[in-house]
């Protein structure tokens, strides 16, 4: 099996293609990286800047350069001794225009009647296609029909055969579909799409027939040895996961598999799935979560409670998930409710709804994950006890026909509820303490403790060492050193609390929630620039569904928001205040920044680097994290640090670069040393400051654990961290280890030890 030693990712766009992939090939050799590690690199819709909208799977996307760059950027890679990992997303495709995806548009021109009619999950029986494109359900008038096509201003739609006679509107009654106003999309649509994306539509890759034309090419590239691994998206949202990882693990035998599962803490991934593990998110929540301070939960609640933001978790999650049952999924939900038998509509729909928003995690996998499914019943139950008798029908059909419709409908939608309740809505409502909202966290659990840590690290040793490991990705909420300065702040919770509240009553958010997250994100990414906070703000405020939404706009609100940065900033006595706390909470951030990646790409699992995270970024959700990286600037600072420099600490970022560097460089030429795990635990007045670990007897990694308590409570003192006998040196350094931490970590907060001649 191709495992690499780590991965580098990339998020290919027209702007930055298979050449330019290319082009940073060396450098990601020199800096140590195993494996390119690339978005989804399908034809994708017109446009596309992340690759996810794919209109056709049997071709490499002609934006990014086409088959023939592809080659050539294969081929290099080979030359160079790298991997090339690829995302691919088997559960939908794009269908915002139409003339795009060769396959849709044939169906909606011959309807049932297409060949690519079983590709796609449309629900046939309610009549037409339902296309939710138009402003409002009067717009059809404004319909015309151009080179026999129906047009609605930029939108085109096929005409069938014998068909197009009469008025526009005449023509349009007798398509396979119809063009309705965009809002009925949440409560009328006839097609299976992704999350409340109505211009993706869902793909039946269960059927053997579609997963051979959707993934040939791909398989095509594997089978070539062009492409070495695979990260499969979303695969909570397909019929049958574990059938679709088989049929994957048979037509790819020696491809390195990871599946974007996210799992709740205590979860274990399916048995059943032959995948090498996760792309890393329960990783980044135990790396990232031992760098916060559970002593500062009281202090954020108690300013959370002051300022009037919500503190009951578990309360607003299901507030926000039972408005995406309610308002968002209505459809799905509706679809699946009419497969219940013998149960009244209404009691029916709400017996659905209610078992979605009590998942104790995304999903189950009937006959797998009984016990969620058993957890969602009950909790369901105690929250509507006067279902009872529909949620027992429920509980009954789905127990009884695991593999039928009904129970998976239900399976593949509690997917979509969660994340869209929680990750897309709970997470910008809940905002006590925002670094740990994170993809696949806990914001309800206040940090980790190290024995905790050390656990959870054997535990992917022994069962998943292949798994993916990351800290930051496309997905992320922040990136892994915003995260990490603002883990600070549990550490200062008190003065924290006083700044907010000077700086609050001074030019507070009217809205409360999203004011304690502006003022936590403007500490972890300053200095900002207005407009990237702006446009962060405004995503957040609209994913909060609080004052305004992406459809229901508060206006007034959304300019106060959108003035705020520049009215912040351009107070210069506030600002001086912001950039006084700021320089209080850096150091100790830049500490936990190097402490996490150390961590991140020395204990179990193969690491990814997000592109550009080999120096500091201080990036916010999508498509801030999307940025361009300036990589000749990479460039010149590794070519330093690979002459000898020891870089200082700062603003350059070349630190992290030097920890990054040598970390990959040990992992690739020295793979044994990365074998096994096995807890080192330090001693003396400052121990809890220490997280240590061996990775084989000649290897063993330090990294310094809540830098602000440790200087305020006296520096390390007579810490010691005993090291198994012999001589160790830092390969960060060069220089002999000490077991007294003063001197271990008076260069860097981090150690990476090799013993003797290793």
């Amino acid at each position: 099996m191709t495992v690499p030693e780590s991965t580098y990712r990339v998020q290919l766009r027209p702007e930055f293609t298979f050449a330019d992939a290319a082009g940073i090939a060396g450098y990601l050799r020199d800096l140590g990286i195993g494996a390119l590690y690339a978005s989804p690199v399908l034809d994708a819709a017109p446009g596309s800047t992340h690759g996810y909208d794919v209109v056709d799977p049997t071709r490499a996307r002609p934006a990014l350069g086409g088959e023939a760059a592809r080659q050539e950027l294969a081929a290099l890679l080979k030359e160079l001794g790298l991997g090339l990992v690829v995302d691919i997303v088997p559960n939908h495709m794009s269908v915002e225009v139409p003339k795009a995806n060769r396959w849709w548009w044939d169906v909606l021109q011959h309807g049932r009647d297409s060949e690519f009619a079983s590709f796609f999950d449309v629900d046939w029986d309610r009549g037409p296609i339902l296309l939710p494109v138009l402003g409002d359900e009067d717009a059809v008038g404004e319909l015309s029909v151009e080179d026999d096509e129906l047009v609605y201003y930029d939108h085109r739609f096929p005409i069938a055969p014998g068909t197009g006679s009469g008025t526009p509107q005449e023509v349009h009654e007798r398509q396979h579909y119809r063009l309705v106003g965009w809002r009925r999309g949440n409560a009328e649509l006839t097609y299976r799409r992704f999350f409340d994306i109505t211009t993706l539509a869902a793909v039946r890759v269960e059927d053997p027939q579609v997963f051979a034309q959707t993934h040939g090419e791909v398989l095509r590239w594997v089978a070539d040895g062009d492409v070495t691994g695979l990260r499969i998206d979303h695969p909570d949202g397909l019929a049958d996961p574990g059938g679709y990882f088989r049929r994957l693990r048979e037509n790819a035998p020696d491809a390195w598999i990871v599946a974007e599962k996210i799992l709740h803490p205590g979860e274990p991934l399916p048995q059943s799935w032959p995948v090498d593990g996760t792309t890393g998110y329960d990783a980044l929540r135990e790396i990232a979560g031992v760098f916060v301070d559970p002593a500062g939960e009281p202090g954020f609640t108690e300013l959370a409670n002051e300022l009037g933001v919500k503190t009951g978790y578990h309360r607003v999650e299901a507030e926000a998930r039972r408005l995406v049952t309610d308002r968002i999924l209505v459809a799905e939900v509706r679809r699946i409710a009419a497969l219940l038998r013998d149960v009244d509509a209404e009691a029916a729909r709400a017996a659905v709804a209610e078992t979605m928003i009590a998942f104790p995690v995304y999903r189950s996998y009937l006959p797998e994950g009984a016990g969620h499914w058993a957890a969602a019943i009950a909790g369901a139950k105690t929250a509507r006890p006067d279902l009872a008798g529909a949620l027992d029908a429920l509980d009954a059909q789905v127990r009884a026909e695991p593999g039928g419709e009904l129970a998976t409908r239900l399976q593949q939608t509690s997917g979509m509820v969660v994340a869209k309740g929680t990750e897309d809505t709970t997470f910008y409502r809940y905002t006590r303490f925002a670094a740990l909202n994170e993809v696949g966290g806990n914001p309800d659990r206040f940090g980790l403790d190290v024995e905790e840590f050390h656990r959870l690290a054997a535990e992917r040793e022994a069962g998943y060492p292949a798994a993916m490991t990351t800290l930051t990705t496309h997905d992320t909420k922040r990136s892994e050193d915003t995260r990490a300065r603002m883990a600070v702040l549990s550490e200062v919770p008190g003065e924290f609390a006083e700044a907010v509240r000077r700086w609050s009553a001074r030019r507070g958010i009217d809205e409360p929630s999203l004011n304690l997250l502006a003022w936590q994100t403007l500490v972890s990414t300053w200095p900002i620039e207005p407009s990237r906070l702006r446009d962060y703000l405004d995503k957040a405020a609209k994913e909060a569904k609080l004052r305004t939404s992406w459809t229901d706009h508060d206006e007034v609100f959304e300019a106060d928001v959108a003035a705020w940065p520049e009215d912040v900033m351009t107070d210069a006595e506030l600002a001086s205040d912001i950039e006084v706390f700021v320089r209080r909470i850096e150091g100790p951030g830049y500490a936990n920044s190097l402490g996490q990646k150390l961590v991140q790409l020395t204990a179990p699992g193969i690491p990814d680097v997000y592109q550009g995270t080999e120096l500091w970024d201080f990036s916010l959700v999508d498509p801030d994290n999307r940025r361009p990286v300036d990589y000749v600037a990479r460039r010149e600072l590794l070519s330093r640090i690979t002459d000898g420099e020891l870089p200082e600490i700062d603003a350059s970022g070349a630190a992290k670069l030097l920890v990054v560097h040598k970390a990959l460089r040990l992992r690739r030429e020295h793979p044994a040393l990365f074998r096994g795990y096995r807890p080192l635990r330090a001693e003396g007045a400052a121990a809890g400051h220490v997280l240590a670990y061996t990775r084989s007897a000649d290897l063993a990694v330090a990294v310094t654990r809540l830098p602000a308590g440790l200087e305020a409570g006296g520096g390390w003192r007579d810490t010691v961290l005993p090291l198994p006998a012999g001589t160790w040196t830092d390969v960060l350094t060069g220089r002999e280890a000490s077991a007294e931490a003063a001197t271990l970590f008076d260069r860097y907060p981090v150690a990476l030890l090799v013993r003797g001649d290793a």
